[in-house]
């Protein structure tokens, strides 16, 4: 029977031993950070430099491929399906692990994802043309109280069309049209497409100074418009902000997150991605995991509310 029990705790510890030196070899093939989006956005920039520090790093190939799709569901799929081992991680934005994720049909659960950390605030604001009759979210509101303001936007149920909506609601006002836009630029406002568009500041970075900026779904004041407030600052409830992160299956192990993470701190703290800061008025910063999950509870209440308040229902 001593004999047995020695056996047994040998092979115990030898078991041990292996899973621990198979853990510790990751990644022992190449990994994949899937991006839910097509290239050449900020988040697809910012996750191919930290896909090419993960490889520095831990000499491993690790690659970006872009799945778009069904407002980023087609590529969380992909990683939700995957196995909790770290060979695929997901760039996601704020709405994958919120929005996503309510109701009864929703494609993903609240717990179907660990986040690694937040690494980006989108440069998103709300502009109008140089000549119109408001200069500021609430003069905005209170000119749509007698006169149709249109508003463009990239999609109806999209986190920063609902905020810019609520905000103008909340200061009294309301858009007396909308319609969604493949692309919201310099021409969207020149041409009269739409009276005020929400959008990213790469995209009217070319006339930023032929447009008014009412407001920024950020964080903090831009750099590149120090003048305009956030919608926070305006409306103190809504302070979400359309922020990217990288994410992996629940379960993941903690010593595989770490290393994923070592890749992106070292890129957000780098010369280049601030410098990508500076010119396009994005936040790219390191926000760790527990921080994380904090703030997308948060938002994840918050964008409940928000659809609440607007009866958006899908």
């Amino acid at each position: 029977m001593k004999k047995l029990v020695l056996m047994a705790g040998v092979c115990a510890a030898s078991l041990a031993l292996m899973s621990g030196a198979a853990l510790a070899e990751y990644p022992e093939k190449p990994v994949t950070f899937i991006v839910p989006w097509p290239p050449g956005d900020l988040e697809d920039v910012l996750t191919r430099m930290i896909a090419e520090e993960f490889q520095k790093q831990t000499g491993a190939p690790a690659a970006v491929v872009n799945r778009p799709g069904g407002g980023g569901i087609v590529g969380a799929l992909e990683v939700a399906q995957a196995p909790a081992d770290g060979y695929k991680i997901g760039s996601f934005v704020i709405g994958i692990p919120t929005v996503k994720t309510m109701g009864p049909d929703a494609q993903v659960q609240r717990d179907t994802f660990e986040p690694i950390g937040i690494f980006l605030t989108y440069p998103f604001l709300i502009a109008t043309a140089k000549d119109a009759p408001y200069s500021t979210l609430q003069e905005l509101a209170d000119y749509s109280k007698t006169n149709t303001v249109r508003l463009g936007h990239f999609g109806y149920g999209l986190e920063p069309t609902l905020l810019t909506m609520l905000g103008t609601q909340t200061l009294g006002g309301k858009f007396g049209a909308e319609a969604a836009f493949d692309a919201l630029d310099c021409s969207t406002l020149a041409n009269g497409d739409a009276d005020v568009i929400n959008t990213t500041a790469q995209l009217v970075l070319p006339c930023l100074n032929d447009i008014k900026v009412l407001a920024t779904i950020t964080g903090e004041r831009m750099s590149i418009t120090p003048d305009a407030p956030t919608l926070a600052e305006l409306v103190p409830a809504l302070d979400s902000t359309l922020w990217n992160g990288l994410f992996v299956p629940k379960g993941t192990p903690q010593e595989v997150k770490d290393k994923i993470a070592a890749a992106a701190q070292a890129v957000v703290a780098s010369a280049a991605a601030q410098e990508i800061a500076k010119t396009t008025g994005a936040q790219v910063y390191w926000l760790d995991a527990a921080a994380s999950a904090e703030r997308i509870n948060l938002d994840y209440d918050q964008l409940k509310s928000v659809r609440e308040q607007l009866g958006v229902t899908e």
